[in-house]
């Protein structure tokens, strides 16, 4: 797959093969349509802003499916923190974000994981590149939960 690849700062970025993202059992593989470009890239956080099309999704996925356009914030909680159960992944203990902790967006496809709890669906009648700069925006987007029994909804 071709990528954006740096080795170091001050170094210009070249176009190169690389391996191919590697899919987790709570995450997906998406094919990259379009991706930002944002002072925070400027500093290192290379292709954190995307849009795409769901490529292939692991066994523990629930709410997506092969075919979906989706982003994701720059945040990505693991949905099972104490600052996720409250409602807060977008301080997350074990935060990830594309193009900081694993490999960004300015490659053919990127690895997204716990993809039940950061992935938002997108319209297909929403332009890519449009799309592609709201990751940034969903920092605080929260996941309803479920009402438990005899309790209220939290989220």
């Amino acid at each position: 797959m071709k990528a954006v690849y740096f080795e170091e700062f001050g170094v210009l970025p070249v176009l190169r093969e690389v391996p191919e993202p590697l899919l987790s059992a709570a995450g997906v593989i998406v094919r990259v349509e379009a991706t930002g470009l944002c002072r925070s890239d400027w500093h290192g956080w290379l292709g954190h802003e995307l849009v795409g099309v769901i490529d292939a999704v692991g066994p523990l996925v629930r709410r997506f499916r092969i075919g979906q356009r989706v982003t994701v914030p720059f945040v990505c909680a693991c949905g099972e923190c104490p600052e996720c159960d409250a409602g807060n992944g977008q301080v997350c203990r074990n935060q990830t974000q594309p193009g900081f902790t694993h490999w960004g967006s300015y490659a053919e496809r990127v690895a997204l994981h716990n993809a039940d709890v950061n992935l938002i669906a997108i319209p297909d009648a929403l332009d890519a590149g449009a799309a592609a700069l709201l990751g940034c925006r969903f920092a605080t987007y929260l996941i309803p939960r479920t009402c438990a029994p005899g309790g209220a909804a939290g989220g």
